[in-house]
């Protein structure tokens, strides 16, 4: 049992681990030290209700919809592509007072952002209930199957406090608008190639 958590737990990190679009939002609201726990806790959560949807019934959910991979890779393509332009136009108006004051967006709409990046991303569903549904596969009892699914969901857990508590470490090099301007432009660009991937996978 113990084995099956620990590979659990390092099959969901060697996963998480490449950029995406949630990993660039939840570093950016680290930076910024704006809802941080919450988000954390918010994106943990959800990667373990997929976790366990995927290891609880890999592949019926593909069988029960089989369109509903195209749609969701044009709506995640959309709004990546809606949320890079934000950036872009943010980089151009260079107005970074909000940013570096106290204004703040609320905790809801926050979270609303971050359940797009989320649920309207075709490759988390590919990665949570797809490759870790797969994986736990060759486990035939359940409680190894539970075991794995709670190992992949502690580690997506620790993978998400680490980024988002662990991005205050840049905020010193983010006082100036400059330095916010250059991270725009890169958030944008990856939201961007991302979209580009989705589509063209």
């Amino acid at each position: 049992m113990t084995q099956a958590f620990f590979t659990g737990f390092v099959t969901l990190m060697s996963l998480i681990l490449a950029v995406g679009a949630q990993n660039v939002f939840i570093l950016r609201q680290g930076i910024l030290r704006r809802h941080v726990l919450p988000l954390c806790l918010f994106a943990a959560a959800s990667d373990a209700l997929l976790i366990w949807t995927g290891v609880i019934g890999f592949g019926v959910l593909a069988q029960m919809a089989p369109g509903i991979a195209r749609l969701m890779t044009w709506g995640g393509a959309v709004f990546l592509c809606t949320y890079g332009a934000l950036r872009f136009r943010a980089a151009y108006r260079g107005d970074y007072r909000l940013e570096l004051g106290e204004g703040r967006e609320s905790l809801k709409k926050t979270l609303l952002t971050l359940a797009g990046f989320t649920f309207l991303n075709p490759h988390v569903y590919l990665d949570t209930i797809g490759l870790i549904g797969a994986v736990s596969a060759q486990y035939d009892a359940d409680s190894l199957r539970y075991a794995f699914a709670t190992g992949a969901s502690l580690g997506s857990l620790v993978f998400f406090c680490a980024l988002g508590f662990g991005a205050r470490l840049l905020a010193p090099l983010m006082g100036s608008s400059k330095a916010w301007r250059v991270l725009d432009i890169l958030v944008g660009m990856t939201m961007w190639a991302i979209a580009a991937l989705l589509v063209c996978s």
